[in-house]
């Protein structure tokens, strides 16, 4: 009986380390609408390697975001031109807990903004210049949506056709509406100006759709950021891209991006071009990812991978609390 114990709990323990060392992970990182108060205080408090990003992000942006982050307000927080930033820094204050913790990543994502958090921490951008880079994305973003009254709305419950038709009878004289994110089965973002949306909504509305405003201020990834992609191509040019040392699936393609010339012109392309997300997902899995953990602050993007795949792990780290929990179950 002994022996029978004995064996048992060697080949359970045996199991349990195959099925650890088999997980394959991919790191996602959030994009705009994921920000909250206080996000990353607590890994500022309980790391060291956090802090120093969130000081690095003050002297390097010339403000105090870190207080921005941990303390508000909330409506400055909001603000494209602090928000994209901030959520950054969170991201990126996570990742280095990760690495620090010895946590190992075969592929990385990000949902819009996210994209320079994934660039990040494929070594592709330096944090300092990804920080820059996205301070100038953020202005000439809220430049743009000053130039008109605009928004982004969720749309759930219609195809990804039967929402092309609607913003295709809509454009033109009522303005600009488009897709602007596929993120999951059922759950698309159109992007477009206050006119051209309110008609989307009442023809989404009549199709049996339910549609959620955004918390963002401008028609992001659609025609109407095309003065914000042109500043941009302005300035990319000045900064280092690298060759990624990790597998990088990219927004606009939802597809593997390997060749630096290649990311500088799909950053570009992504200000203008809807957010391929679910492709994006669909491509890990099949390339045999197990487990998928969102860096960063919010769960939005865990429930939208659960919604392409509910026979995927997924986990987030936000808190030190979920960096304990995430580090027992990888």
């Amino acid at each position: 009986m002994r022996n029978d114990s004995f064996t048992f709990y060697v080949l359970r323990y045996l199991s349990l380390l195959l099925i650890k060392i088999m997980k394959k992970l991919a790191f996602i990182f959030p994009g705009q609408g994921s920000q909250r108060v206080g996000m990353g205080k607590s890994l500022a408090e309980n790391y060291a390697v956090a802090a120093r990003i969130f000081q690095e992000a003050d002297e390097i942006l010339g403000i105090n975001l870190s207080q921005l982050c941990f303390e508000g307000p909330e409506e400055k927080l909001r603000r494209t031109e602090y928000t994209q930033v901030a959520v950054l820094t969170c991201s990126v204050a996570t990742l280095r807990v990760l690495q620090e913790k010895g946590l190992l990543y075969e592929v990385v994502a990000g949902h819009s903004l996210g994209e320079y958090s994934a660039l990040i921490a494929c070594c592709s951008l330096s944090f300092e210049d990804g920080l820059k880079l996205v301070q100038h994305r953020a202005t000439f973003m809220e430049e743009a949506s000053q130039k008109q009254a605009s928004g982004m709305i969720a749309v759930l419950g219609l195809d990804a056709p039967k929402l092309t038709a609607i913003c295709e009878e809509v454009s033109g004289t009522n303005g600009v509406v488009q897709i602007a994110n596929y993120n999951c089965p059922g759950q698309l973002v159109i992007a477009g100006g206050t006119k051209a949306l309110e008609k989307a909504i009442a023809l989404a509305e009549a199709s049996k759709a339910k549609c959620r405003t955004l918390p963002v201020n401008g028609a992001f990834h659609s025609d109407l950021m095309k003065p914000a992609a042109e500043n941009l191509k302005k300035v990319i040019k000045d900064f280092s891209i690298s060759k990624p040392e990790i597998k990088f699936i990219a927004n606009v393609t939802g597809d593997y991006i390997h060749k630096p010339g290649q990311i500088r012109e799909i950053l570009i392309a992504q200000v203008t071009s809807p957010v391929q997300w679910e492709a994006s997902v669909r491509l890990m899995i099949n390339s045999g990812v197990t487990t998928f953990i969102e860096v960063g602050p919010g769960k939005v993007l865990s429930g939208l991978v659960r919604r392409i795949d509910g026979k995927v792990e997924t986990l987030n780290v936000e808190t030190s609390a979920d960096v304990e929990n995430v580090l027992s179950k990888t």
